[in-house]
């Protein structure tokens, strides 16, 4: 078991609590709705920051580190950690916690690549407006 890391300074990017709808049988929130919110998230970063359409092209180091549950809120924090010509790298953290409780553990996290693009899907340069923190 992975130990227990500081929950991030920042505010969320996106906070929901998870429904019976995200859960398989036995009540565990399905890996694939707690990484649609991942991206969705890093989508809002990278969007911001390139100040414009961005796209994601991989997702790097996914580790699930502890369950979600029906009823736990979710909050996913990130951090774009490199930017490039046209591409930005951005780490995300997924928290959960126990709807009755007040520590939050960290239940997952991955490194996103997202590129900018134009109108027409060709990448583009990032925004050097873009250079601002989040």
């Amino acid at each position: 078991m992975a130990p227990l890391s500081p929950r991030p300074a920042s505010e969320p990017i996106i906070r929901v609590t998870a429904m019976p709808a995200d859960a398989n049988v036995y009540g565990d929130i399905f890996g694939g709705w707690l990484l649609c919110l991942m991206d969705n998230g890093a989508g809002l970063m990278a969007a911001r920051h390139s100040r414009g359409r961005a796209v994601t092209v991989a997702m790097d180091a996914v580790q699930f580190l502890k369950p979600v549950k029906v009823g736990d809120e979710v909050s996913v924090y990130g951090d774009v950690s490199k930017v490039g010509r046209t591409s930005m790298t951005i780490v995300i953290e997924a928290w959960r916690r126990d709807r009755f409780q007040l520590e939050a553990q960290k239940v997952t996290e991955a490194v996103f690549t997202f590129v900018a693009v134009d109108d027409a899907g060709r990448p583009r340069p990032v925004s050097s407006a873009a250079g601002e923190q989040e």
